[in-house]
């Protein structure tokens, strides 16, 4: 076990090491002059050379790389040029709608794909299956914002059971923050259960095929232990792939329906500092994400682990 966690670790720190240099080349690469971009065609030469020496600009490619990765090490992300406050706060200020709004995605999605999937494997090639993954597929090819748009039609306008769109803040209470977050949860995880409810079926159908199902189904066990104890745990590790990859998407991802639903989150935080050329926050929020997806990916490594004991003696 030790040396599986050793070796997964070691994977993510080489990744985080190599998404650095990518993240950091990318900015690099973008055409034109970033000060200048930043303060528009119109800027003095003097307000330019000004905001070049303060980025540190004028400095060799290499020394620049290493005073920013040895920032982000202390969670230092650098000052953002359009709000003039550190990003770690607009990062925090933005954590706070994008993190909850992801875990209420990802518990909705799981909670409608796993039964889906678990239900339509048992009953293959039968209507009920037909039925289940034909839903699926029209949830996986609908896009969300156009799912968003008719949520906020239905229940916003129609039937006025919740907001249409904002986030009052925490401070105005727990309930009313939740209730905003209501329709945007609904409309992300619908599509991501869509996806998951396909792979739990398949990873279902697999295992269900397996001798020592067809034994316990034999001595006479419930159909409910067979399916849940047995089948379900011996097929949770590609379930368990797209559930890391699915909230990495969630709190990263969600662009679109942020800004659909006007939520203050993480997605449209990098949407504007794209548009407003505020790249120390582009590069250090996608930096941080990129982290995030690689911690996500190692506690799902973890649990492969904690699911299927072989893996803690496979060399």
């Amino acid at each position: 076990m030790t040396a599986y966690l050793t070796k997964r670790l070691l994977i993510a720190v080489v990744t985080l090491a190599l998404a650095s240099v990518v993240v950091f080349s990318m900015i690099e690469i973008v055409p034109g002059d970033p000060a200048r971009l930043m303060l528009g065609m119109n800027a003095t030469a003097d307000a330019v050379q000004a905001l070049r020496d303060q980025m540190g600009l004028d400095q060799p490619l290499l020394v620049r790389y290493v005073e920013w990765v040895s920032r982000l090490l202390t969670f230092d992300l650098g000052k953002s040029y359009t709000y003039n406050v550190p990003v770690r706060d607009l990062v925090m200020e933005r954590l706070v709608v994008s993190l909850p709004l992801a875990i209420m995605a990802l518990a909705l999605s799981t909670l409608i794909a796993i039964p889906v999937g678990i239900f339509s494997a048992e009953r293959r090639g039968r209507m009920a299956d037909t039925i289940s993954m034909g839903a699926a597929q029209i949830g996986v090819a609908v896009p969300n914002f156009w799912f968003a748009l008719l949520l906020i039609y239905v229940f916003a306008v129609w039937l006025r059971m919740v907001p249409a769109g904002g986030f009052p803040g925490w401070s105005a209470g727990v309930w009313p923050a939740l209730k905003s977050l209501i329709l945007p949860a609904i409309a992300l995880a619908l599509p991501q259960a869509a996806i998951l409810s396909r792979v739990t079926r398949s990873a279902m159908l697999e295992v269900l095929g397996e001798d020592y199902i067809r034994t316990a189904r034999a001595k006479g066990m419930p159909r409910n232990v067979v399916l849940w104890h047995h089948a379900l745990r011996n097929a949770l590790i590609p379930v368990l792939t797209i559930l890391g990859l699915q909230f990495a998407f969630l709190l990263a991802g969600t662009i679109i329906i942020e800004n659909v639903f006007y939520l203050p989150g993480l997605g449209r935080l990098i949407f504007q500092a794209i548009t407003q050329r505020d790249l120390i926050v582009v590069e250090s929020v996608v930096m941080l994400l990129v982290a995030v997806v690689v911690l996500v990916n190692l506690l799902v490594d973890i649990s492969y682990a904690v699911v299927d004991p072989r893996l803690r003696t496979r060399r």
